[in-house]
C-alpha cells in the first residue's frame, strides 16, 4: 500500500493535537491538583480523606480508583463498538460520538466546585468517568487509522508525528492554563478556584474544535462487511470479535507482544495518571517547580518520540522497545529513592521520564500496526490492543491506589510499577526471540 497525501496524514495527527490536552491537563496536571482540595479530614501525616458512598477514602486514592473505574468501563464496550465499526465503516461516527461526550464532560467540570459538605463531589466524579470514557474510546479508532493510512515502512515515521502534535499542541493549552492558575490571586481574587475551572472549560472547546476539524481531513474508512449485520447487532459485534481473536490466536508473535505490552503499559500509563499526584504529595514540590516540570516532559517527549523512532530503524522496533523498558526500570528505582522537597533532582527525573514516554507511546502503537496483518477489521484488531491497555491501566491504578492506602507511602506504589516494567521486559524478549525464530524458518 501507498501512504496517504500528507494533508490526510496531518489531519489524523490532527486528532492527537486535539485530545491531548485532556491527558496533559485533566488527568496529569491541573485536575488531580484540584481534586486535592476536596477533603473532609486529614490526619497528622498529612493525608487529606473524603467520604464517597459511605467510605473514606484517602482523596488521591479515590482518585486513581475512579479512574480504574472509568478504563474498566472501555475496556468492555470497546471490543463490540469497534467490530460493529469495522463492519458497517461507521468509524469516524464513534470518533465525532466519543469525542463529543469527552469534551462535554471536561466542559461541565466547570461546575465541579468545593461546598461545605462535598455534595459536588458526585458531579466531579461523574464527569471524570466520561471524559475518560470519552478521551480513550475515541482515541482507539483514530489508533486504527494508522495502517490504513501509512505504508508498513512510514508507520515509525507517522505514529511519532501524531505523538509530537499531541505533546505541541497540549504544552499550548497547558502553558495558557498555567496562566490563570499563577495568576488566580490578581484576576479572580473573589473565586480561588475559577481559574482552575475555567482551563477544565478550555480544555473541552479546544479538544471539540480540533477534533471535528481532524475528522473533516480524515478518510471515509471501508465496511469489512455487505449490507446489513445479520441478527442482532450487538451480538454480531462480539461474533466479529471472536473472528479476529481466532486470527490472533494462529499469529504468535502480535500474541506474545499483546502479552508484553500489557505488563509494561501498565507501568506506563499509571505513571502518566498518578505523577502529579506523587509529585505534590509524596515529594512535596512546590507548584512553580512541578509546573515546571511538566511542561519540561512535554518538550523532551517530542524529540524523544523521533528519536526512538530512528533507533527502531537501525536496530528493530523489539530490540528499541527493550532498551526503552529497561530504561523504565532504572527511572522507577530513582523516582523510589528520590528525597523530598528537591526540584533540581525532580526535574532531571522529568526529563528521563519525558523522554522515554514520548518513545514508548509512538513506538508501541507502530509495532503493533506493522505486526497487523492487511486487513479491514483494523478497529477490531486495534481494540485488542486497547483492551489490554485498559485492563493494564486498570490493574496498575488500583494496584498503585491499594498499595499507598495499604502502607501508607506512594514509594511502595513505585515498586510494584518497576515490577510491572520488569515482566514486561522478559516478555519482550520472548516476543524478539519468538519473531526470530519464524523470521529463520522462513
Amino acid at each position: 500500500m501507498q501512504t496517504a497525501s500528507k494533508k490526510v496524514i496531518n489531519g489524523w495527527a490532527m486528532f492527537d493535537w486535539a485530545n491531548s490536552v485532556y491527558n496533559l491537563v485533566i488527568t496529569a496536571t491541573i485536575f488531580p491538583a484540584y481534586f486535592e482540595i476536596f477533603k473532609d479530614k486529614s490526619n497528622l501525616e498529612g493525608e487529606n480523606y473524603v467520604t464517597f458512598l459511605g467510605r473514606r477514602f484517602i482523596n488521591s486514592s479515590l482518585y486513581n480508583y475512579t479512574l480504574g473505574f472509568a478504563l474498566l468501563i472501555v475496556a468492555i464496550i470497546l471490543p463490540m463498538l469497534t467490530s460493529i465499526a469495522d463492519y458497517r465503516g461507521t468509524k469516524k461516527r464513534f470518533m465525532a460520538f466519543f469525542l463529543t461526550m469527552g469534551s462535554i464532560a471536561c466542559s461541565c467540570m466547570f461546575f465541579f466546585e468545593k461546598d461545605d459538605n462535598l455534595t459536588r463531589l458526585w458531579l466531579g466524579i461523574t464527569c471524570m468517568v466520561l471524559a475518560c470514557i470519552g478521551f480513550w474510546s475515541s482515541y482507539v479508532f483514530s489508533n486504527s487509522f494508522l495502517p490504513e493510512i501509512a505504508a508498513p515502512e512510514d508507520r515509525d515515521r507517522i505514529s511519532a508525528r501524531g505523538f509530537a502534535f499531541g505533546y505541541v499542541g497540549s504544552v499550548i493549552l497547558q502553558v495558557i492554563c498555567f496562566v490563570f492558575v499563577l495568576n488566580s490571586k490578581e484576576w479572580f481574587p473573589k473565586d480561588g478556584t475559577l481559574a482552575a475551572r475555567l482551563s477544565f472549560l478550555l480544555v473541552g472547546i479546544w479538544w471539540f474544535g480540533f477534533g471535528f476539524y481532524s475528522l473533516s481531513r480524515m478518510p471515509q474508512p471501508l465496511a469489512a462487511g455487505s449490507g446489513n449485520a445479520p441478527g442482532n447487532i450487538f451480538s454480531h459485534g462480539y461474533t466479529e470479535l471472536a473472528k479476529v481473536w481466532k486470527q490472533i490466536q494462529k499469529m504468535p508473535v502480535i500474541k506474545r507482544y499483546l502479552g508484553a505490552f500489557f505488563f509494561y503499559n501498565m507501568g506506563v500509563q499509571t505513571v502518566m495518571l498518578a505523577a502529579t499526584l506523587y509529585g505534590t504529595s509524596e515529594l512535596q514540590i512546590e507548584k512553580t517547580s512541578l509546573i515546571i516540570s511538566i511542561l519540561l516532559i512535554q518538550l523532551v517527549a517530542i524529540p524523544g518520540a523521533f528519536v526512538i523512532s530512528k533507533l527502531s530503524s537501525r536496530i528493530g522496533n523489539f530490540p528499541a522497545l527493550m532498551l526503552v523498558v529497561s530504561s523504565w526500570v532504572l527511572i522507577c528505582v530513582w523516582a523510589y529513592f528520590l528525597p523530598a522537597k528537591n526540584p533540581n533532582l525532580f526535574y532531571c527525573l522529568a526529563a528521563c521520564v519525558g523522554f522515554v514516554m514520548g518513545g514508548i507511546q509512538s513506538l508501541s502503537r507502530s509495532t503493533y500496526s506493522k505486526l497487523m496483518p492487511e486487513t479491514k477489521d483494523t478497529a477490531s484488531f486495534f481494540s485488542f490492543y486497547d483492551v489490554t491497555e485498559k485492563v493494564a491501566v486498570v490493574i496498575g491504578m488500583f494496584s498503585f491506589g491499594f498499595i499507598t492506602e495499604l502502607t501508607g507511602s506512594q514509594r511502595s506504589s513505585v515498586l510494584a510499577l518497576m515490577t510491572f516494567f520488569l515482566i514486561g521486559l522478559l516478555w519482550l524478549v520472548y516476543t524478539n526471540n519468538t519473531q526470530k525464530k519464524q523470521l529463520r524458518v522462513v
